[in-house]
């Protein structure tokens, strides 16, 4: 009996990175925080391939906190932009992982 393949859905993924030699972030930052789009049959698939591709890019992943699919989103009352929809569309059709956004860290911020 075949096994029934899962569809591919998307991901909305916060991932927090820490400094590495040859990682592209801006001189004085301690780290940085990345919105992704990620494919994935689940939530842990998109993790895992996030994370490793990250890794390729010589970036040091340490945290990564999910939001769910953009279904799961709007039922929590996101309020979800076209851009972030169309990047979301994108990340499906190419079965990829999409750094929508980086915001790099200068450790000034509270360690709350």
């Amino acid at each position: 009996m075949a096994k029934e393949k899962k569809p591919q859905q998307v991901y909305t993924l916060l991932v927090q990175v820490g400094r590495k030699a040859g990682d592209g972030l801006p001189d004085g930052a301690t780290g940085a925080a990345l919105m992704c789009y990620a494919s994935g049959v689940d939530e842990a698939e998109a993790v895992r391939e996030t994370v490793a591709i990250l890794k390729q890019a010589d970036l040091n992943p340490l945290d990564v906190t999910g939001y769910g699919t953009l279904e799961e989103r709007l039922e929590e009352g996101h309020d979800i932009a076209d851009e972030e929809r169309d990047l979301m569309a994108r990340a499906l059709a190419e079965n990829s992982v999409i750094v929508a956004q980086m915001t790099p860290f200068f450790g000034d911020e509270d360690d709350a």
